[in-house]
């Protein structure tokens, strides 16, 4: 995998809309703080518009994405959010320039779309907060503060309090982290798009779906093979959902039986995903996830 370069001072920052329209006073905050980091920070052209859903339509998204993706000043391509509409782009994206010049790409939920697509290219990205989420929390928010440290090359090493130790099943594993909102990624399956790395830690997040659909879901990755491939399974942050009192047990339980007959480490609740903590995860990057009966240890590698 090609690791992009570290920011260093003055470096030039493209913020970007591949997918939904966003709130213009989360990107002006968001560039407030990157600019506080240092960082040279532009809006493209098509950023803030709003086209239905969309920022923009297909051709003006894909422009902006491209041109970010071509341009050898821009080092960090940071989305502006998710929601829905980044699979428009894939088959029409030339990936040339940005294998030749590897740069960063930040951004998660419908983001995972592009995160595939570079992990597909041997490109490491980083699955981490957007605008709204900079905006909203601030500078001193603890994943806007490892954001930070992601792009400048510091460790990213984590230790998070047990949530589910029922569920957990301990154990210590290194692989190449993978994965991201499961709707988005499962969508890609069987695509040029999704290379399941072997020995990988796949890592999900998801919001909005009902525990039968997360349930068909994670049974498409089984039966597509990839249980069988990975060393380790983070299950992140599963929200605005209610739990199916019809299903044989909560959601979690649900995502712990399909993959009871594997033996790799399995934690739940880990902070990522759309919630106030959302822990950048650098996504084709070594790690090595270490599940204790009361802490969850993840430690990356560039």
């Amino acid at each position: 995998m090609k690791r992009p370069p570290f920011l260093k001072l003055n470096d030039k920052v493209a913020i970007v809309s591949p997918s939904g329209n966003v709130n213009p006073v989360y990107v002006n905050d968001a560039m407030g703080i990157l600019q506080e980091w240092g960082l040279e920070v532009s809006v493209s052209e098509n950023a803030l518009r709003e086209t239905g859903r969309f920022s923009g339509f297909i051709e003006q998204r894909l422009y902006d994405l491209q041109t970010a993706m071509d341009d050898p000043k821009v080092k960090l391509i940071f989305c502006s959010r998710g929601g829905y509409g980044a699979v428009h782009l894939l088959d029409r994206l030339d990936f040339t320039a940005i294998k030749d010049n590897p740069k960063w790409l930040i951004g998660f939920s419908d983001i995972t779309a592009l995160h595939a697509a570079l992990h597909s290219h041997g490109i490491m990205s980083i699955h981490g907060p957007m605008v709204k989420h900079f905006s909203e929390e601030g500078g001193a928010n603890l994943s806007v503060l490892y954001t930070k440290s992601a792009i400048s090359g510091r460790e990213l090493n984590y230790t998070v309090p047990v949530n589910h130790p029922h569920l957990n099943r301990l154990g210590k594993t290194t692989g190449t982290l993978f994965g991201g909102n499961l709707s988005v990624y499962t969508a890609l399956l069987g695509s040029k798009y999704i290379k399941i790395p072997r020995n990988g830690i796949l890592f999900i997040e998801d919001i909005g779906e009902e525990p039968y659909r997360i349930d068909r879901m994670i049974y498409q990755l089984k039966i597509s093979g990839l249980f069988n491939k990975i060393k380790g399974l983070i299950v992140g942050q599963f929200t605005d959902y209610e739990e199916d009192n019809n299903m044989y047990g909560s959601l979690y339980e649900s995502i712990m039986s399909a993959v009871k007959e594997f033996d790799f480490p399995v934690c739940f609740g880990f902070p990522v995903g759309h919630t106030r903590i959302n822990l950048p995860m650098i996504v084709g990057g070594k790690a090595t996830l270490t599940i204790k009966k009361d802490t969850v240890l993840l430690k990356q590698r560039y």
